[in-house]
């Protein structure tokens, strides 16, 4: 299957996600995060909200800010395991399939991001969020496996905000780029 490299850089645009900006520049982040999918072609994502706005929940994919001198694959197979109890190594996990840049806001900060996002697909996978440091804990509040048509249609905020349209290229659903 060809890889679909999709580069978003820019800002999160949804209206009710405009906050003021503090005067210096957003710190740099680096992330990594998985697609992870199931037997059923749904993906596993889980819903929280920034501490310094409660109101403002979100479903997201597992993932997470990478250590000091940890590299993206390495990155996703911890975060992997520590918010979903799925244990893999890197090669299972294999290469990148996305990268975008984002900037946001979380917990009073604003930060700009560059993630890679890699596919993992699992038979059915019984998640395991025992794992989560005292962050997640606080501010995330409950997960979900979702059919990609369900996500498309959802009124419910998800990020990326492409992300039905990147897991059916991902999945066969959809031509390829």
């Amino acid at each position: 299957m060809p890889v679909c490299w999709f580069s978003y850089s820019g800002r999160v645009t949804d209206a009710e996600l405009t906050v003021d900006r503090a005067p210096e520049p957003a710190r740099n982040r680096y992330a990594a995060r998985v697609l992870l999918v199931d037997s059923a072609g749904r993906v596993l994502l889980l819903r929280g909200y920034d501490p310094a706005r409660p109101g403002h929940r979100y479903w997201f994919t597992p993932g997470g800010g990478l250590e000091s001198g940890e590299t993206p694959v390495d990155g996703a197979v911890r975060e992997l395991a520590e918010e979903t109890g799925l244990r893999v190594t890197p090669t299972e996990l294999g290469a990148p399939v996305w990268q975008e840049t984002v900037e946001f806001p979380f917990d009073g900060r604003w930060y700009r991001q560059e993630q890679h996002f890699f596919l993992l697909r699992v038979p059915n996978w019984q998640v395991d969020t025992s794992g989560f440091d005292d962050i997640e804990r606080r501010t995330i509040d409950a997960h979900r496996w979702w059919p990609v048509g369900e996500l498309a249609a959802t009124p419910e905020r998800v990020y990326p905000p492409e992300l039905p349209t990147l897991l059916r290229r991902l999945t066969g659903e959809a031509e390829p780029c």
